[in-house]
């Protein structure tokens, strides 16, 4: 593993965004357009709203980051970037650690944005303050790069990509507690959602939102989120491979 080799790769993939304005409009319009409309369909409402609005930052984040990961890796894979990069001194975890380190810092952009507009704009009360609302939607972003990179692995093209987000995110999406809480579920869906990551980054929303102080309960929500998204990652540098 070379740092210099991850920030090339990392500054490589800046670079490419800064030129594509409809991603960067996925990546930092489309949480905050979201967010907003929430407060529209809780309108008259405000109790329930100020209960959901801080916990979808512990999903679109990650939502939005899935897909745009995964949509980008398969283009380095069928434009043939990839097999030119494999053919240089660059290991297989470098390139995925770049592309992690890239897409994470624009994360961190976007759940600055998505932060200060629940908690400022939309004046959300959050007991436990902006700044554990702000790690617990990057990590939650880092959680979403992660599968997406994962997952590009396993599809041939953009199509097949997007095809993976009922299968990856959607059952994550129904059974973290987001609509329904996970004790009033099936006892099988509860212990489903046990090992469903996006329950902890759920989990860790709710938490900041009632409780003041830092509980070592948030600790393990965030730990776990984050031993699951470097896992992940590991796994990605494993099953990457040349285009066929």
């Amino acid at each position: 593993m070379s740092l210099r080799r991850i920030v090339a790769t990392a500054s490589r993939v800046w670079c490419q965004l800064l030129h594509d304005s409809r991603t960067l409009g996925l990546i930092f319009f489309v949480p905050c357009a979201l967010l907003v409309l929430m407060k529209f369909v809780f309108e008259n409402q405000r109790a329930t709203f100020n209960e959901i609005e801080p916990l979808m930052l512990g999903t679109f984040p990650l939502t939005i980051m899935f897909l745009i990961t995964s949509i980008t890796t398969l283009r380095e894979r069928t434009t043939g970037t990839l097999d030119r990069l494999m053919t240089m001194p660059i290991a297989k975890l470098d390139f995925i650690l770049g592309y992690a380190l890239a897409f994470t810092l624009v994360a961190a952009i976007q759940a600055a944005l998505a932060t200060w507009l629940v908690i400022g704009l939309l004046a959300v009360p959050v007991a436990g303050g902006a700044l554990p609302m702000l790690i617990g939607a990057i990590l939650g972003a880092f959680l979403g790069t992660a599968l997406g990179l994962f997952v590009s692995a396993f599809a041939r093209t953009e199509f097949q990509a997007v095809q993976f987000l009922p299968v990856v995110i959607i059952p994550q999406l129904m059974t973290c507690g987001l609509f329904v809480a996970r004790d009033r579920m099936a006892s099988w869906l509860y212990y489903f959602s046990d090992f469903m990551p996006m329950t902890y980054s759920v989990d860790a929303m709710k938490r900041v939102r009632i409780e003041s102080s830092w509980s070592s309960t948030l600790t393990h929500d965030f730990v776990v989120v984050v031993g699951v998204a470097i896992g992940v990652l590991v796994l990605g540098a494993i099953t990457i491979r040349r285009r066929d």
